[in-house]
């Protein structure tokens, strides 16, 4: 969050972050928040006592926040998900670890429950960066170019087309000559019809979607 993007809408103050220790919320000395699952089985469990504490903490400081558990039971996080959250004033990311979460939290306590995809990783901070970087796109002036944001893949369910950039040729391998010409209306159609080859051969789930 100190590099990029991100780091200038800090500064502009279109975005802040506030990274919340759950420890910090803990009602014992070893300031624990886990413990082993009822009903035996590996692996610890994530209290709820410590992330209600910590949610309800934040709430009474900045008002009502959506609440999201980072979990591999959650749905899919995509394009469409990261529009709905940027329409929120406040999130709350709570990252899941060890074993998993207490099914109270997932019943009772968030508003919706977020995958970034089909693997298990240690923790939730790096999707939570995922979903940040995702979502803060679509908050109005944290990319310079609204356009850019416009014209990303998956914003058409479609991957973007082909890029190229100088030089003209690079070992034999020319650039595209219709991107050469000026004629922004050929441009246009080219890219349409690169960017749906693109998905074809890449991503033809998307073109099912």
């Amino acid at each position: 969050m100190e590099h990029s993007i991100i780091k200038k809408a800090i500064d502009k103050g279109l975005l802040t972050f506030n990274l919340v220790d759950i420890r910090n919320f803990s009602d014992d000395k070893h300031k624990s928040v886990d413990d082993e699952p009822y009903g035996g089985g590996a692996g610890m469990v994530m209290k709820p006592e410590p992330i209600v504490a910590a949610i309800r903490s934040i709430e009474s400081e900045f008002g009502t926040c959506h609440k999201v558990l980072l979990s591999p039971r959650g749905s899919l996080f995509n394009n469409t998900k990261a529009i709905e959250l940027s329409k929120n004033r406040n999130i709350i990311l709570i990252c899941g670890r060890y074993e998993g979460v207490d099914e109270r939290v997932h019943l009772h306590y968030v508003d919706s429950i977020i995958s970034i995809g089909d693997y298990i990783v240690t923790g939730g901070e790096i999707p939570a960066l995922a979903v940040i970087e995702a979502v803060s796109r679509f908050v109005p002036d944290v990319v310079g170019k609204e356009e850019s944001v416009e014209r990303d893949s998956f914003s058409s369910n479609m991957l973007c087309y082909p890029q190229y950039t100088r030089p003209r040729n690079f070992e034999e391998h020319d650039v595209p000559e219709v991107l050469l010409n000026g004629n922004h209306k050929l441009i246009e159609e080219w890219r349409k019809k690169e960017a749906l080859k693109t998905t074809k051969k890449y991503r033809p789930d998307l073109l099912n979607e």
